[in-house]
């Protein structure tokens, strides 16, 4: 059961944490408690398609209580094994809030009742916290907002006056940014020092070393392209938000003051897919007229097609310098072990 403030990100946090049980192998259905918000089934609805997770809603009922034990019913018949309750929430805590929430603890019983807090909100934080503890008794926290200007400070605060422990922690707008939440990885960040082991986990569950291996035979076979280019930014793509990426590598806050757009990416897949397949084999083939075509496909100018080609070409040199040493990138790929950093010290 996912309770808080209106506002704190309990709808697409159900959803996140829906995507993320369904990767250990569960079978999760979203139900829509909330009852009085407008859209709020709509939401939850939307969310659950484009995850593809079943949602259920009972749009002619007020009775939350009610309509979370028809989901129970409906999870035991379709074979759910963990159901996630998205509850209503109100712009400040009140009595109308609390007493709904305690009754449908009565009525259904939860395994776990989960807190969603919005990181950015500082002390806020902890005073909600505490008030939903002292009225619910919640088993844990849920940070969302992570990828803001925060650090995450009120997590410690958060955990020293509830006494309960911060489960999950969301790190960005798409719905796979959830992470499970490592005190020792948030205290890195908090100080500064970065979370390696959190970036080398996201780049595990976008590469695999049969990828990097088929790349590899491809690369000694010909050059690198931009095909090959392409197939990498997606890959990184997956990883989530560069700049969330970056504030997680030790000693990038240097960085802090400089403007990451991840929009660049769009705008490169758009430039090589308004290439011909011979373009992408061979930049030297694109003369003054091509880039002028490509720049109107991409819906860009000649001048970031220029760009690109050059900062391109400065990747294909680095690629021929791997290619000369046998099995680099397999190495490179197998070097992302958490094994490799655990007695580092950032």
């Amino acid at each position: 059961m996912l309770v808080g403030l209106q506002g704190s990100g309990k709808t697409t946090t159900s959803g996140k944490l829906a995507n993320l049980i369904r990767k250990q192998g569960k079978n999760p259905l979203l139900v829509a408690c909330d009852v009085y918000r407008p859209a709020a089934i709509k939401q939850l609805q939307v969310v659950g398609k484009q995850l593809n997770i079943p949602v259920f809603a009972n749009e002619t009922s007020k009775d939350v209580v009610h309509i979370a034990k028809q989901a129970m019913s409906t999870a035991m018949s379709k074979l759910n094994d963990v159901v996630i309750l998205d509850t209503a929430g109100r712009l400040h805590i009140d009595e109308t809030l609390m007493n709904e929430l305690k009754q449908l603890k009565l009525g259904i019983k939860p395994h776990e009742i989960l807190l969603v807090v919005d990181a950015m909100t500082g002390q806020d934080a902890v005073n909600v916290a505490e008030k939903f503890n002292e009225a619910l008794g919640i088993d844990g926290v849920v940070l969302t907002k992570l990828d803001g200007d925060t650090r995450g400070g009120s997590a410690l605060s958060v955990k020293k006056v509830t006494g309960k422990p911060i489960k999950f922690a969301a790190t960005g707008e798409k719905l796979s940014d959830i992470e499970i939440f490592h005190p020792d990885r948030m205290a890195s960040r908090i100080l500064g020092m970065g979370d390696i082991l959190s970036v080398i986990e996201k780049a595990e569950e976008s590469f695999d070393l049969e990828q990097a291996e088929k790349l590899e035979k491809q690369l000694r076979k010909r050059e690198f392209d931009l095909d090959d280019y392409l197939t990498q930014i997606r890959q990184i793509k997956k990883m989530g938000s560069f700049s969330s990426l970056l504030k997680m590598i030790p000693g990038m806050n240097a960085l802090k003051d400089v403007n990451i757009d991840d929009k660049e990416f769009i705008k490169i897949e758009a430039i090589i897919c308004s290439m011909t397949k011979e373009e992408k084999r061979d930049t030297r083939l694109l003369n003054a007229s091509r880039r002028q075509r490509i720049a109107r496909g991409s819906g860009t100018s000649v001048q970031d097609i220029n760009k690109f080609i050059k900062s391109f070409e400065m990747t294909q040199k680095m690629m021929k310098k791997m290619k000369s040493d046998k099995g680099g990138m397999k190495k490179l790929m197998k070097g992302m072990d958490q094994n490799t950093f655990k007695n580092f010290k950032f």
